[in-house]
């Protein structure tokens, strides 16, 4: 998809992006992206596929009843 971009495209994208947003809000703009970018990195990574903790003891106590 990303094959055929070359720096004449990356510097037509960046010159659209300064005219949207102006020098004053770039930092802002950037900023606000990496804070995006590693809340959804950390999201991702925290992400567990373990069963909820109220199922195991149920089935801890039928186990210990059934001895």
């Amino acid at each position: 998809m990303f094959q055929n971009i070359g720096p004449l495209q990356v510097i037509i994208v960046l010159v659209i992006v300064l005219l949207l947003f102006g020098v004053g809000k770039l930092p802002q703009v950037g900023r606000g992206m990496g804070q995006a970018i590693n809340e959804f990195k950390s999201a991702i990574g925290s992400k567990t596929d373990t069963p909820d903790s109220d199922d195991t003891t149920a089935d801890n106590s039928a186990d210990s009843k059934a001895s």
